[in-house]
């Protein structure tokens, strides 16, 4: 049998994408081009780690009006892992769902809180229905962490502006993680890999996030 993709090659791996043998060649030519790859996939775990993102600069992040300091990220480390935790957990229910997926929902989610910032309610949605989808999963998963801080503190902490500004932190950070492939998951699978599993619908996640 030849490999299930290229017809011509003889296949060396199995591809949980395609559910059948493909060569070596075909793994690496439509790997998160043609194929929706399985995070769990040994053979783009290992790609991951090798691959080197287009270098993204200061001046190529969106939003850069907006400060983000290391006060703020110490000060707010318990939404940013929360968040970290309820994104992936989002794209990840989405079978089809990529990073560039998560990148319009961000930004979506970004431009709500600014909004909100000025005093205006305006929520705005991605007309792509799976950033669409990781936008409203996200909106929710904000207002139960702050039911939770209402309800373990007796007061609500979190501001606006914490959160837009986290929001921002994961914008700039998927940027920068975001391996340029069509069907690319660098970033969500990055996430995925800085916690324990652990359901984000519990309450705040108590871990730091901490980042290379």
């Amino acid at each position: 049998m030849p490999c299930a993709i290229c017809q011509s090659r003889r296949p060396r791996r199995f591809c949980p994408g395609v559910r059948a043998d493909i060569c070596t060649i075909c793994c690496g030519t439509e790997r998160e081009a043609t194929v929706y790859c399985p995070l769990d996939c040994e053979y783009l775990r290992e790609a991951h780690k090798h691959e080197k993102p287009a270098a993204a600069g200061p001046h190529d992040f969106p939003n850069q009006d907006i400060r983000i300091s290391e006060a703020f990220l110490r000060e707010n480390n318990t939404l940013l892992a929360y968040l970290s935790l309820a994104l992936p957990d989002a794209a990840m229910r989405l079978p089809d769902a990529v990073d560039f997926d998560v990148r319009e929902a961000l930004e979506a989610l970004v431009r709500t809180y600014r909004a909100l910032q000025s005093g205006v309610y305006y929520e705005n949605r991605p007309t792509n229905p799976l950033a669409a989808s990781i936008c409203a999963a996200i909106q929710e998963r904000i207002a139960e962490y702050r039911r939770k801080e209402r309800e373990d503190l007796g007061i609500g902490r979190t501001r606006d502006a914490d959160v837009l500004g986290s929001l921002v932190f994961l914008q700039r950070l998927e940027f920068s993680r975001n391996n340029g492939r069509r069907r690319g998951r660098a970033f969500l699978a990055f996430l995925k890999g800085l916690f324990p599993i652990e359901d984000p619908q519990i309450g705040p996640a108590q871990s730091l996030l901490v980042l290379p």
